[in-house]
Order: structure tokens, then sequence, then C-alpha cells
């Protein structure tokens, strides 16, 4: 049997494993006669077990095979193999397509191209709106004018409501009707724009700028998805940052639900102050049979040697929600015992495990699982806010007030307050009073603060590479 990680996501974690191959012997793995493949479930779903049982964190937990029901679909089977699933274990899953997977991690989907949170828009709690927060820059999207701000009524004519706002946006192509607000009352407002899906690529180094503020230069980064390929683009950001003198900086993760954590590591090693390449970020808790089998996974990752570290910033701001999440949380999390990390907005997603992708190397068939397979620690030991809580706010700001402004608007709600605290002065600028309560909150959802039309873009990840 070939256990072969491919790309990976790793609970905020994404584990990449380019060349990584384990061959463990199994009796029980069908082999291939004649001219067919034995693609039945019991084949598959003993592939799932024993890939299962060497790379799954918690290993010790899982059920024997044979009080398992190698009959049962393999979707279906691989749930009742995680540990205390969906609480203890709320992060692996399993997808039918190991391409569609591995595409969906480093930001490739056939997607319209925007990210929205769902609001009512009166009392009655019968209709609601899109309001956009994310726009992916080259997306269908973006070519048809649809920018964060813009409210979203009605598609094809019908208007969103409790009972359609989930299947509605699944068609392919899409008329949507935007509206407008005055006094508290949302309307449409004459304006239309046809969308249709194509695959895209999102670019996660989406916005930033530099605020001077008297003898304050705040750099304000909005980064959207720990994604390796754009990791020059990232080194580039930072370099503008450093050449223009940055002394204070908001990093704006609030939209950001994880990704590689070589891109995290590059992240944390561009922010921390005195850069030594001798201190650990964090360290890679495995299970026991890794950790027998390879040693050096548990390795500590220490900072890089990047030539546009600030090098000098003595606090970071980071704007969260729940939608923050591993990868990102991660950066937190090494950063801290080097430097004051103050959060402004909601508590974070609560994801300190690591997850692999998991997929057949015969290719006998194209399923692709995602398992949990490590805990990450940093410096001091510290990886306390693994659960539904995650890191909780510095400062608590609701990030509800509606249409949402531009990226950079000094008067956005969490930007705003950052600057504040900055500059130790409270600003004149006002907001409008157009708080709304999201339609997942009144049914005790996780708040749709980073919600996709792409239901892979709402996966809470964190990906790397293997360890050589």
């Amino acid at each position: 049997m070939n256990f072969f990680p491919t790309k990976s996501l790793i609970l905020g974690l994404l584990l990449t494993g380019s060349i990584l191959s384990c061959r463990v012997k199994n009796n029980s793995d069908p082999t291939p006669s004649g001219s067919g493949v034995d693609t039945s479930n019991v084949a598959v779903n003993n592939w799932i077990y024993d890939n299962m049982k060497y790379w799954y964190l918690w290993t010790d937990k899982m059920p024997e095979k044979a009080k398992t029901n190698l009959n049962q679909n393999p979707d279906d089977y691989f749930y009742t193999l995680l540990n205390d699933y969906p609480n203890t274990d709320r992060f692996s899953w399993i997808q039918k397509s190991s391409d569609e997977l591995t595409a969906s991690l480093n930001g490739i989907n056939k997607v319209f191209g925007m990210k929205y949170s769902t609001y009512y828009l009166d009392n009655n709690q019968k209709n609601v709106g899109f309001f956009v927060t994310y726009v992916i820059k080259g997306s269908p999207a973006e070519k048809a004018g649809l920018k964060r701000g813009d409210i979203i009524l009605t598609i094809n004519g019908t208007q969103l409501d409790v009972d359609n706002y989930r299947t509605l946006p699944t068609v392919e192509t899409a008329t949507f009707g935007l509206g407008k607000v005055s006094n508290g009352v949302f309307s449409l407002s004459g304006s239309t724009v046809q969308v249709t899906k194509a695959e895209v690529q999102d670019n996660p180094v989406h916005y930033w700028t530099v605020i001077e503020k008297g003898n304050k230069k705040i750099g304000y980064l909005v980064y959207s998805q720990f994604i390796s390929t754009f990791d020059n683009n990232l080194r580039q950001v930072f370099g503008e940052f450093k050449s223009k003198g940055v002394n204070e900086l908001v990093l704006d993760l609030r939209l950001n639900p994880g990704g590689y954590i070589s891109s995290a590591d590059l992240m944390a090693s561009l922010i921390v102050k005195n850069l030594n390449t001798n201190n650990v970020i964090h360290s890679d808790e495995w299970n026991a049979n890794v950790s027998k089998d390879r040693p050096g996974y548990l390795a500590p990752t220490k900072f890089k040697d990047e030539a546009n570290n600030l090098g000098t910033l003595n606090r970071l701001f980071v704007l969260t929600s729940t939608g923050t999440a591993s990868a990102s949380e991660l950066v937190i999390n090494g950063l801290r015992p080097y430097m004051d990390v103050i959060l402004i907005g909601d508590h974070t997603y609560g994801k300190n495990v690591g997850s692999v992708t998991l997929q057949d190397s015969q290719k006998r068939w194209k399923w692709g699982m995602q398992p949990i397979v490590l805990k990450t620690v940093n410096s001091k030991g510290e990886s306390n806010y693994g659960t539904k809580d995650g890191f909780p706010a510095n400062y608590a700001v609701k990030d509800n007030v509606i249409p949402y402004k531009a990226w950079g608007d000094e008067s956005e709600t969490l930007l705003k307050k950052a600057i504040e605290l900055i500059t130790g002065q409270t600003t004149t600028l006002q907001v409008a009073p157009n708080a709304r309560v999201s339609v997942s909150q009144l049914k005790n959802e996780p708040l749709q603060v980073n919600e996709s039309e792409n239901p892979y873009q709402n996966r809470k990840e964190m990906y790397t590479t293997f360890p050589k």
C-alpha cells in the first residue's frame, strides 16, 4: 500500500508532500487482478483506514478495523474513524476528487469570485442580502464591476430569503440585482450585473497602503490566504513598507482561513522584531508512528533570513474574525513570545492542528482526504487556542456595520479602532449605524464573516511542506 501525501492543508497548516511516500505492507488491501481494478467501497475503505491508521494525529482513538463497516459509502465511512467528531476533530474531511481538493487549497476554484456576509434586511427575518466583503482580482465578479461594499438583493430576479440564499448562488450564470440603503431601509437600486463563473486563482496579497498620522507610518495589509505561489508578492509589499519607513503594522486577517505553513513562517519572519534565525517560530507534534519513523519532523521551525523584515516593530495589530483560522493563528501564536500581538475584532476560529492531503498513488480512485496529522506549539510550548473560542480579541469590535467600507478607508470599523489605538486619538469620522444580525448568527451557526459562494473556500486550513 502506498501512502502518498500530495499538497495538503493543515488545520491552518498546509502540508505538501512533494516526494514523501511511505510504503506499508497491507495484506487486506485488494490487489488488482485481471483487466479490472477493485474500486468497491470495501477497497476504498481499506485504503482510507490504513492511511488514517498511520497518519492520523489521534490514531490511538480509532476503532479497530474489524469493528468498522467497510461496505459503507467512503464519505460516510471516513467520519466514523474520526476522534469525537465533530467536537475534538471538527476539521478532517474527505472529498471525491483529490484534484479539486488540492486546487481549492491553492485558491483555484470555479466561482463568481467574491465573499460576502449574509444579513437580514428587516425585523421580519425573511428577506436577506449578500453584503460583499471581498472580490477576487481578475475574477468574473470584478470584471462585472462588483466591489467590496456592494449589496446583492436578488439573483436572476428572485429576492434572496432565508429559504433560498444557499441555493441561488449555485447557478453558473447569474444576474445580480444590487441594493442601496437609505435611513436603514434596503431597496433595489435599479442596477444589475451579469456574472458567469470561471476558474480563477486568488492573489491573497489583496490590498496594502501606508497611512501617515504624525510620526506614525502605519502599514496596512489585507491578506486573504496563505498561498506560497504569491510569497514574492508578500516580500515586495514588505519591501515597500520598509522603504517608506513603516513603524506600525496592521495586518488584516479577518477573511483569512489559513494556508501554507511555509507562507505563515515567511509572514512571521517579515514581521518579527530583531530577526534571529536561531529563534523558533513553532514546533510540530505528530503521532507515535510518524514520530518514530520520521524524527526529523519533530525539528522546530525557525525564523528565516528575510531582507525585507521590518525589524523595529514593538507590536503588531491584527484584525480578526471567527473566520481567522489556522495559519493565521499560527502567525499570532508564533510571534507572541517575541512581541506584543494585539487582536481587534472577534475571537479567532481556534485551530491549532494541521492536516495533509492523502490520495491514492496507484490512481485506482480519485478520493482525496484531509485528515488532521499534527499539532503546532510556539517556542514557549504554548498552543492553548485550539477551542471554538480561539484567541480572544484584545479589543472586541463588531464587524457588522454595513454596507462595508472600502479597504483602507479610515472610518472602516476595525481599521478605525486600530488607528485610534496607534495614535491615541479618537477619530471624528463617523460610520452609518446600519448594524445588522446575520442569518447564521440567529441560527446559532458560525458567523458568516468569510462566506464564499464556493464551499471549499470556507474551509479553515493551514498547509506546509513536509520536512526533508
